[in-house]
């Protein structure tokens, strides 16, 4: 079965920086892959470049053998790719439901009206906020915020889900609940691409992860091997703890 995401010799130069390196990979329906690095390796650059945040400089993306690359996020939300962002980015006039709303609406499968709340409703319950659709965004704390913006991307049903970071910041509680939630949305057969520092995380839900260092892939393959490699080891802590 051809893979759902390819990722092909993809490169992202900001002026003389490379922040994405000729990178390759693949991610097959119904994976969920962890994609994994020290900070400034290109991990976020890598998530704006699949979903249209930024062009990249070359280099091929392709979902359903759909080229995407280039095309812009409004686009490509569309064809089936919804993410979260490392700061949390919300509609703050706007309530609860509303915002997810919002995703339903100009998502990959686009509802409107009665279905659409029905839909947003529902997320929000599975989120946690059942009861809290009318609270304004901007009187919920940042967790809940966070909460509210996974809904609002799993509204428009995308074929590829990217989490950029959405375990950060979450207490051992919180941090458990959100594992258990991810969990729970991969078991329903959606595509997941996670960028997180939390490796209990990444042990606990993928099966294989693509490591990035300086804007290289330098690993890719099973969870347990790759966090096992004295070269990642070395990438996240340096020579001396490798």
């Amino acid at each position: 079965m051809p893979p759902l995401l390819r990722i092909d010799n993809v490169r992202k130069a900001f002026g003389g920086l490379v922040a994405v390196n000729d990178v390759s990979f693949e991610v097959a329906e119904g994976e969920l892959l962890g994609l994994i690095g020290s900070n400034g390796s290109g991990k976020t650059t890598m998530l704006n470049l699949i979903s249209g945040a930024l062009s990249p400089t070359s280099g091929k993306i392709a979902l359903n053998d759909r080229p995407i690359a280039g095309l812009a996020a409004h686009r490509i939300a569309r064809i089936g790719v919804a993410r979260t962002f490392q700061l949390v980015r919300v509609l703050p006039s706007m309530t609860a439901v509303e915002n997810v709303l919002a995703g339903a609406v100009f998502g990959h499968k686009r509802l409107w009206g009665e279905p659409a709340e029905a839909l947003a409703r529902e997320l929000l319950a599975k989120v946690g906020l059942r009861g809290r659709e009318a609270v304004p965004v901007s009187a919920m704390t940042y967790i809940d915020q966070k909460r509210i913006e996974l809904a609002r991307a799993l509204a428009g049903d995308p074929q590829v889900l990217l989490l950029d970071e959405w375990l950060a910041g979450l207490n051992p509680t919180e941090l458990t609940i959100g594992i258990d939630l991810i969990r729970e949305i991969s078991a329903q057969g959606r595509t997941v691409i996670m960028v997180e520092h939390v490796m209990d995380a990444i042990r606990a839900l993928c099966g294989r992860c693509v490591v990035m260092s300086s804007g290289t892939k330098i690993a890719d393959g099973p969870s347990a091997d790759v966090l096992a490699d004295p070269e990642v080891i070395r990438a996240y802590l340096g020579d001396d703890d490798a």
